[in-house]
């Protein structure tokens, strides 16, 4: 296998600073020994290209021609997972999860945006968001998520006023990868405005992020001295000093801006700006708290589990910034998609036993526990939505309560005494709701169950109203047999009783098609339905059906016991043999009427009425 390296100006000054002095003199010395700038290697001096390989006699070179066309293959498609925290989500409503506001909200991006978003949410509440599609549609969902589903947070970060059209970039370009990098809002300044402060709106994350790629754009436009020392990340801390007090005190002790990327940004380039003696006495001072840390610190690993780790960490990594504020010593936690359960402890060997003293307190500070309860139960514990649930987690708000579908049991996380407090209040309701309620569950055949509901409801609604329950009839997806009765015992088999009444009812139904002519339809029917409904009340377990007139047809339906429809079939023959009677006497009684207005006498012949004029 080949590899190939590219080399940038950076990289080239990184490679001559790893040569030993003897090379670097070897490398930067003119022909009489002077260092000179002019005389610098160039590419192909550093790196001579390898002899070429003669073509074969007849054959032409052809040069770059195809070379040239062939272009990496990328993966259209990228697929990545933000998570949002408990503290930054903007709907909090576990009740309402994969409905309500947020859904609309993430339904919009994926329509804006042509992602695709797939959401779960964490024991800790937190939202995780798995983002798939192209990369740029993908970068653009991040910033709507971020913008749309998290809180915002804002910050100001001043540069030169000459370096803000460098954020900008050509057209506005570099400005637009930056937010979409950062997943923030950048608001730059107009060229009248004679202000230098930059905003910065988005996640403290991403606030982050964009304070630190400001800084170095602005760096590099720097006129001044300029500086990058690689430190090891774990002495990053160090530097800054809690909440960033340090770094802070640096930069005004000596003048020069110096830019130490967040946690977040997983790089060991420190960058200084400056006048040349600022520069130089900022390097001084990072070096000597480098090189005192790395030669008296001393680390200890101690294993917590991974779902104590966010409480180690605390809301927005503030209670590390407590722990190396009171204690000196870095506390170093495994990124959240590793599997490792070992926190590193960095610090002075007489400050360690306090820390770690600490870190075990966060981590013990919030437990996890679980209460038995049926898992048909949890819903009346919930209670219509989540109003029971609510009156607990209202007054306990920092306890996480999770249901299961399918477990019998419910899970509680948090600070260890409001679990207990949460623990007694719901083993309570439990065992109230165990010693008043029941359950029960019977089979019907699914082509009833539509029956059994009735119209709107109306079956099903009156049984769970008179005798207090709650009656659980499987969707038609299903497929199921199973209905799921639940509530007061008495209630539960007394709806039993009259659900499977219903359903062996159902059973020896039948089904009759009746041919009626469609022209004696409106009158069985009646002006607003009164007839009909007269031989309704008269076979009330009969439902008939009428096709509808635009249709023309004369096919009436009764379905019901089959000894009903019999009777109600009869009836209706009858019914309809008498509209038929009654309409060939009222039209002999019409035929006669207009004979006698003509002054025509009506005779027969050969069987049909003619009319002879006297």
């Amino acid at each position: 296998m080949s590899s190939v390296a590219v080399l940038t100006q950076e990289s080239f000054n990184e490679h001559r600073s790893g040569l030993l002095p003897e090379q670097v003199k070897a490398a930067v010395a003119g022909p009489s020994g002077a260092e000179d700038e002019d005389s610098l290697p160039t590419y192909k001096d550093a790196f001579p290209p390898l002899p070429e390989k003669p073509l074969p006699e007849g054959v032409q070179e052809t040069g770059n021609a195809w070379t040239s066309k062939i272009k990496p293959l990328k993966s259209s498609a990228i697929t990545q997972v933000f998570h949002v925290p408990l503290e930054e989500r903007k709907y909090k409503d576990i009740n309402q999860f994969g409905e309500g506001d947020q859904a609309k909200v993430c339904l919009d991006i994926m329509h804006k945006t042509g992602a695709h978003l797939e959401l779960s949410m964490a024991k800790d509440q937190g939202l995780s968001i798995m983002v798939s599609g192209k990369h740029d549609a993908v970068m653009k969902a991040r910033k709507e998520i971020v913008s749309r589903l998290q809180t915002q947070a804002s910050a100001t970060v001043a540069i030169p006023k000459e370096h803000h059209r460098f954020v900008i970039g050509k057209s506005g370009e570099k400005l637009q990868e930056l937010e979409l990098k950062t997943a923030t809002k950048i608001q730059i300044p107009r060229p009248e405005d004679p202000s230098n402060l930059i905003k910065i709106s988005g996640t403290k994350e991403g606030l982050e992020k964009a304070k630190h790629e400001i800084l170095l754009i602005s760096a590099e436009q720097d006129k001044r001295a300029v500086e990058r020392m690689n430190i090891e990340k774990v002495y990053h801390p160090f530097i800054t000093g809690a909440y960033s007090k340090l770094v802070g005190e640096l930069m005004q002790e000596t003048g020069a801006r110096i830019n130490v990327p967040p946690p977040s940004v997983n790089k060991t380039e420190i960058v200084i700006t400056g006048e040349k003696e600022q520069v130089a006495l900022a390097m001084v001072k990072i070096k000597k708290i480098y090189e005192e840390k790395k030669k008296n610190a001393t680390t200890i690993a101690v294993e917590v589990k991974k779902s104590q780790h966010k409480y180690v960490i605390g809301p927005k990594g503030n209670t590390l910034q407590e722990i190396l504020d009171r204690t000196g010593v870095s506390v170093e936690i495994p990124p959240l998609d590793s599997s490792s359960e070992t926190v590193i402890l960095r610090g002075e060997p007489d400050r360690l036993g306090q820390a770690l003293t600490e870190v075990y307190a966060k981590a013990n500070s919030y437990t996890v526990s679980s209460v038995s309860a049926p898992s048909w139960l949890h819903r009346f514990i919930i209670g219509k939505k989540g109003q029971n649930l609510a009156k607990i987690t209202q007054q306990m708000p920092k306890v996480h309560i999770e249901f299961t579908e399918g477990e019998d049991k419910i899970t509680l996380e948090g600070p260890t005494k409001d679990v207990q407090i949460v623990q007694g209040q719901i083993e309570a309701v439990v065992t109230d709701l165990v010693s008043r309620m029941d359950y029960t569950e019977i089979s019907v055949d699914p082509k009833f169950h539509r029956h059994l509901i009735g119209k709107g409801g109306a079956n099903i609604n009156r049984i769970k109203e008179h005798h207090k329950v709650s009656v659980r009839i499987p969707p038609d997806n299903e497929k199921s047999n199973l209905i799921r009765i639940e509530g007061d015992p008495q209630g539960v088999q007394e709806a039993k009783k009259e659900l499977l009444e219903l359903a062996s009812r159902m059973e020896n139904e039948r089904t009759k098609d009746m041919i009626i002519e469609q022209r004696f339809h409106r009158a069985i029917i009646g002006q607003k339905g009164e007839k009909v409904k007269e031989i309704r009340d008269k076979f009330p377990e009969v439902i008939i059906n009428f096709p509808d007139p635009m249709q023309k047809s004369d096919i009436v339906q009764l379905r019901g016991p089959r000894t009903e429809v019999e009777k109600c079939t009869k009836f209706m023959q009858k019914v309809v043999a008498e509209m038929s009677v009654k309409k060939i006497g009222h039209s002999s009684t019409l035929c006669k009427r207009r004979a006698k207005n003509a002054g025509r006498q009506p005779i027969a012949v050969k069987g049909r009425r003619r009319n002879h004029r006297l």
